[in-house]
Parts: C-alpha cells; structure tokens; sequence
C-alpha cells in the first residue's frame, strides 16, 4: 500500500499496473452482487453505502494510524476528503439513481463511455498522446461494452436516467486524472483513507437526512456490507490508485472496463446465473483491448 506514485509510465511499469488495475476491477465487479445481497434484507441503498463506506474509512484509518507515513498538508488531506470522497459518493448517487429510469444494460452502456472522455480530457490538455494503439484499444473496450450489455435499443428511453448515468460518466472522467494529479507523490493508504471519510461523511448525511439509517442490521446484511467494505472498497480502491499512478488515467480507464465482464463471471460463479455469448464475445473484445496496451512504450506519456 506504500508504493510510490509513479510519474511517467515506462515499460516496467505496465505489467504490474495491469495487474494492479485488473485486481481493482475484480472488486469493483462485485459491488453490484454485494450491494443487491445487503439490500435484499430490507435496508436501504443509502444505509448500505453509508456502512459500506464507514467501515472502508475505519480499516483504512486504522492501517494508517498503525504506519509512520509523512503527514499530509492539511489543505492537500480536505481536497481528498472533499473532491475525492464527495465527488466519489456524488457519482455513485448519479449511477445508481439512474436505475429508476433505466435499465441496469443501459446504465452499464451508458457509465463505461467514461475512458472516452478521460483519454478526450487528456488529449486535449496534451496530458496523454491519443495514439493509434490506444484508439484501437479504447474502441475494443467500448465495443466489447456494447456487445455485453447491448446496444441502447429502438425503444424510448427516459432522458433523466440518460442524464444521471452520463452525469455519472462525465464525473468518473473527470474523477481519475484529478486523482492522479493529487495523489502526487504521496502513499495510497492515507489518500485513500481520507477519500473514504468524505465519501462516509456524505453517505452518513444521505442515509440520515432520509431517516432510513439504522445499526440494527440482520446478520446476513452484516456479511454482505463487510465484504463490500472490505472486498469491493478498501482493497479495490488502493489497487486501482496503485495502478493509475503507474499507467495513467487513459490506460487505467480502458483497462477498468472488464469489470462488466467480471461481474458477469461472478454471477455465474456467486448466483449461478448463465454466462452468455454474447458476454463471453465481449470480454474477449474487452481482453484484447487490454492485451493491446501492453505492447511497446509509449513515446509520449
């Protein structure tokens, strides 16, 4: 977890990047299983994001306070707290709000343009070349989404869920290179730590303000908010900054979007559900968008 970040991505950082970044998305994929299991008992969204995230900032707190790490400027710990805790709580508000309007498909659809506009973002701020080998990549891993999760079909589709879920997208495109940016040179566990404070503080006022929190949960509801806690929070979000500070924002991104896939998988391993063709077609697509990324150093990073 005390891995320096690394400023510039360079051949003998992009397996172990990959690495991190696929073990990210291996937690992430099932925060959705999780999440369904913890509300399934008769809690509600907000009260389980609400533990989900005060349980990640107490393990991570307690693992920093047991570390001599450097002391973080006061001013550089509230931009974790408020840009990366809010505005991580702010995104996952949109994205799960949007499910009222639309169809879980369209959702992921919808969410998983967000490498488009992080390696957009990127270009034009001349942060990150947009080069031929990325583009295939990029296009690989939108394609494998739209194979997986199909096409937004003929249908009419209600514009509010479309807003929230590319609301959610945009932010998320605009959330990993400001995370980079402020991660700097500083250790992934107190960065970490304090985003997950602010993203408890904001879900606490949530769950509170709708007079739906509560600490009288049922044991299976304990089970699954832990996991979730620990599995699909605390250890996905240090790889994933582990992996970001090594690859980039572009790569990261492009890389993160077999998690649908992994969600698929779990399903299959987890609910017993079919794992389709059309799944299996777009997680070969999304692999070898990965795959790609992992040949010849960037010239300009």
């Amino acid at each position: 977890m005390t891995a320096p970040a690394v400023p510039q991505t360079d051949a003998g950082q992009v397996a172990p990047g990959t690495l991190y970044t696929l073990l990210a998305a291996a937690g992430f994929a099932a925060v959705s299983i999780l999440t369904s299991q913890a509300t399934a008992t008769g809690i509600t969204l907000a009260t389980v994001l609400a533990w989900r995230y005060v349980l990640a900032a107490v393990l991570l707190t307690g693992y920093v306070g047991s570390r001599r790490y450097k002391r973080i400027p006061p001013r550089e710990m509230m931009l974790f707290i408020t840009l990366g805790g809010f505005g991580q709580a702010l995104l996952v508000y949109l994205a799960l709000s949007s499910l009222k309007f639309i169809p879980a498909a369209t959702l992921a659809f919808l969410f998983y343009t967000y490498p488009a506009w992080v390696a957009l973002a990127q270009a034009v701020r001349g942060a990150e070349r947009l080069d031929a080998r990325r583009a295939m990549a990029l296009a690989l891993s939108f394609a494998g989404i739209g194979v997986m999760v199909g096409m937004p079909g003929s249908t009419a589709i209600d514009y509010r869920g479309v807003v929230l879920a590319l609301s959610a997208a945009l932010i998320y495109g605009a959330y990993i290179p400001m995370m980079r940016t402020l991660q700097k040179d500083h250790p992934v566990a107190p960065t970490s730590a304090y985003s997950k404070i602010g993203a408890a503080l904001a879900f606490l006022l949530l769950s509170v303000g709708d007079q739906s929190f509560t600490w009288q949960l049922s044991a299976p509801a304990w089970t699954a908010i832990v996991a979730l806690a620990v599995f699909s929070t605390v250890l996905p979000s240090v790889f994933f900054l582990m992996g970001l500070m090594r690859l980039g924002p572009v790569r990261t991104a492009i890389i993160s979007t077999v998690e649908p896939f992994l969600t698929a998988v779990l399903g299959v391993l987890v609910l017993g559900q079919a794992l389709t063709l059309p799944t299996l077609l777009g997680g070969v697509l999304i692999i070898g968008a990965v795959v790609l990324l992992q040949f010849r150093r960037d010239r300009v990073a």
